[in-house]
Parts: structure tokens; sequence; C-alpha cells
């Protein structure tokens, strides 16, 4: 005999209200919503472009698999099989990206913003050339007093600093911290300013500079997600100082008081010119007077890991480095496929590379947020759950923190980490910057982070998915139609 249905409470906002209210909140953000619609829209490369960008690559292969060889160290041998995964791999990335593959760099795995800042200060303490930063936000709080501290430190020492920042990301830092800065004789660039007055010939108020970048006298660099904010004072599972009130925070999916959950490298070595040229280079686009201190110096090495950097350009057709190395990773990829994102809207084609991996027999696999600072991107990614799903691709939520790194590792022997997020607006709009990190070792400590993540997280599965309840299915529906302007 069929039991009676059960009736189905709404399910609650994290505020505790019910779904309803939630829906008549965004129903009065659609005048901002359209108001986007205005702005640039997101574009990415068609299924035709990236066939060419492959014939390039199935064209190069010999070559990028020689310089490999070469940057390693490594004798040739005749008997290396054409689809060996690194191999190709090499060869699809050094054709998408443009940039070269650099051996001999040391290369640490930051995991939370109380040790990446520790390891981030201590560098430019010792500064004795020059500091050069660039970072999407740099709060007015205690983090952020303690950046610009150490910066005018390294000033005083003689070294010399300059610092960019997004006019967007600092659009609520008071400018008395940068004429703070200003007047300790440290350079401060803002990256396309609000006010088309202030800016440069190209204005386009949707482009926005998301890299967080640290070079210190060419020897050492920083990237990652990780901006300058108090919000990265604890780390997730923290016991200490207010690690109570932000674990309730987390429960109650409060983005606002939750603990953060990021991730950054350290760099040594020859991989460094990379980055400092991906500073120079933002700041000859955007700042008046010439940036101090740095140059063409190439650091000796450090270590036996070889590493890429990819910067990628909006204002430019090519400028989709970032986009088209993930595909070509997740396009060759044999064994696995595991991804922690902070914000997933992908576009149609990067969600069937994903699921053709999974239907192929890779283990697929993501985490993703279980809330977020920006409820219309966390529902709009939502929305493709279903696809991906079905697919056989495995999804996890993170609901004990707020999720913001942007890592992938494939294979056991190819990572990335960046400030790319998979979204249309990190691929088509923003300036971003990831490492690719190649090899088993260091991809080995990407592998213990994810299933880290994957332990503290909640499986989707699709019997809980076809369950969801009314609100949730809405807000996807409506958050879908604007994630191109996300």
């Amino acid at each position: 005999m069929r039991s009676p249905p059960v009736a189905r409470r709404p399910r609650p906002w994290p505020d505790g209200a019910s779904w309803l209210p939630g829906i008549l909140r965004w129903a009065r953000a659609l005048p901002l919503a359209c108001a986007a619609l205005l702005a640039a829209c997101a574009s990415v490369p068609d299924a035709q472009e990236r066939q060419e960008r492959q014939a390039q690559a199935a064209q190069s292969a010999d070559a990028a698999l020689d310089s490999y060889r070469r940057g390693q160290g490594i004798a040739a041998d005749p008997g290396t099989p054409k689809d060996d995964f690194l191999a190709r791999h090499l060869a699809v990335e050094q054709a998408v990206s443009g940039e070269p593959l650099v051996a001999g760099n040391r290369v640490r795995l930051l995991v939370d913003g109380p040790s990446t800042y520790q390891a981030m200060l201590r560098s430019i303490g010792q500064a004795r050339r020059y500091v050069h930063m660039e970072t999407y936000i740099f709060d007015d709080d205690a983090e952020g007093a303690r950046f610009a501290e150490a910066l005018i430190a390294a000033r005083n020492r003689g070294a010399e600093v300059s610092l960019m920042v997004d006019a967007v990301g600092t659009l609520k830092t008071p400018d008395t911290l940068f004429k703070r800065l200003r007047d300790a004789g440290v350079q401060v660039a803002v990256f396309n300013p609000v006010n088309p007055v202030r800016a440069r010939a190209g204005w386009s108020p949707n482009q926005r500079n998301h890299r967080k970048v640290l070079v210190v006298d060419g020897k050492v660099g920083y990237l990652g997600g990780i901006n300058v904010s108090s919000v990265y004072e604890s780390s997730p599972g923290s016991a200490s100082g207010s690690g109570a009130s932000k674990t309730d925070a987390a429960a109650t999916g409060d983005a606002q008081a939750a603990p953060w959950r990021d991730t950054h490298l350290r760099i040594e070595g020859p991989a460094v010119a990379q980055l400092e040229a991906v500073i120079q280079a933002g700041w000859e686009s955007q700042a008046k007077e010439p940036m101090k201190g740095g140059g063409s110096y190439v650091a000796p090495p450090s270590g036996a890991t070889s590493v890429r950097i990819l910067a990628n350009q909006p204002d430019r057709r090519d400028g989709y480095t970032v986009y088209l190395t993930l595909m070509s990773a997740f396009e060759s990829a044999q064994q696995s496929i595991h991804i922690t994102m902070a914000y997933f809207v992908p576009d149609p084609a990067f969600i069937e590379v994903l699921s053709a991996a999974a239907r192929r027999g890779v283990d697929v696999a993501l985490v993703l947020p279980g809330f977020s600072d920006s409820s219309l991107v966390f529902h709009a990614g939502r929305s493709h759950y279903a696809d991906l799903l079905e697919a056989g691709v495995k999804l996890y939520e993170r609901r004990d923190a707020l999720l913001h790194a942007k890592t992938a590792v494939v294979d056991g022997v190819w990572s990335t980490v960046g400030s790319s997020n998979m979204d249309w607006r990190s691929f088509a709009l923003n300036y971003e910057i990831n490492a690719v990190v190649l090899g088993p070792d260091f991809a080995g400590e990407m592998e213990a982070l994810f299933q880290r993540d994957v332990a503290d997280s909640v499986r989707i599965t699709p019997e809980a998915w076809k369950a969801r309840g009314v609100g949730d299915r809405y807000m996807e529906f409506f958050s879908r139609m604007f994630e191109r302007w996300l």
C-alpha cells in the first residue's frame, strides 16, 4: 500500500525566512540585473576557434615535447608514446598559451589566509630591491593595515614599492589608506577607474583586474585566490580567536562572517620572472608614471618543479589563455579531473567537456560552495548540476566555510592554482593569472588537499538534487538568465 504524500516545508534561507521573500528580493533586484545587460557581454572562443587551436597544437607537438625534455634535462627517448598524457598536454598547452614552460622552481602550496599572509609579509620584510604587488581587494582593516605597514617599511629601507589595486575591488576602501602609502613613497595605481575621466584610453567598466600577485626582488613570487582582507583571519575549523562564531556563521550560510577556504602559491626560481613581466605589463597599461624597480632579472634555479604562468588579456582577440588551457587539460584527461572552485558558471562547451570526460570513464569530481557571497552566481552555477550529474560527474558542496579557492588537478600530474574562476567573467572579462605546475610530486599535494575538501563537503546525489525545493529551482532559473554578465 502506497503511503500518503508527506507535506514538504519550504526550504529555509540562511536568514530563516522562507524561499518566497528571497524570490521577492531578487525580483526587486531585476532592474540592476537588467542594467548589467547593458554592459559588455562575456563571450568565449567558439567550437571552430577551439578546433583551429587544437590543429595548431597538433602541428607543434614534437617541438613542445622537445622543449619539455630540454627544460627537464631529459634525454630524447624515441620510445615515448605519442599519446602519453604529459607529452600531449604539453603540446596542446604550449600552442594555446604561447608561454614557455620554465623548469627549476620551488613551489609551495598555501592553503589558508593566515599561512599565506605570514609567508607574504615575511618576504616583503626581506625585500632589498623592490616589492611589486597587484591585488583585486585591499581592505582598510587589520590585515590591510599590516600590509600597508610592511610596504611602507620596505620603502623606508630603500626598496622600491609599487602597488596596483582594482577600482571596483577597492570601491569601499577609503582613499586615505592609499594616500598614506603614496605619502610614504609607495607608488599606487588604480586599475580601470570607475570614473572614465580618470581612466586611460580604452576604458571598459566591465573589465576588472582580478589578479593577486606579489613579486619581491625577482626571487620569490606569490599568486592565487587570496586578497588582502580580514575575512581570511581564521582558517576553516580553527578553534582560536572567533572560531566558534565563525563556525556558527558557516552553519547559517553567513558569507561575511564565515571562515574562508582559499589557496595560494609561493614560487622561487626563474618562473618568478614571468610573474614580474605580467605585473610590469599591467602597470604600463594603467599608470601615469613608470614602475620603479624590477627589470628583466631571471632568478637562478631553486628547485626541480616546472611551471608555466598564464595571464589572459580580455582586451585582445586571442586573450583566452586560461580558458583554452583548462579546456585542453580536461579534453586530454585519461584518469581524473578534480576541481575545487569558488564560482562555477561555465559556458556550455565547458559543461560538455567535463560531461564527455565522465562518460569515457574519467573520474570527474568538483568541490563547489555550499553558500556564497554572491547568491546570483551561486544559483547560476547550481543550474548546471542536473546535466553534470546525469553524465556521472561527482559533485560536492563545502558548507562549513566560504569556498574561494580556484584549483584543479588532472591525472595526478597537471595542476593549476590561480585567480581565475570557472565562469564567463573570469574567462572573457577579467584580467586573471594562473600557474600551471607539472609533475606528480606537487600534484600529489594537490590531490591530498582535494581529498580533504571532499571529506569536509556534502555529496550532491542525483536523488537529492531531484528532491530540491521549488525555491531553489526558481533561483536557478532566474540566475541562469544572467550568467554571461555575472
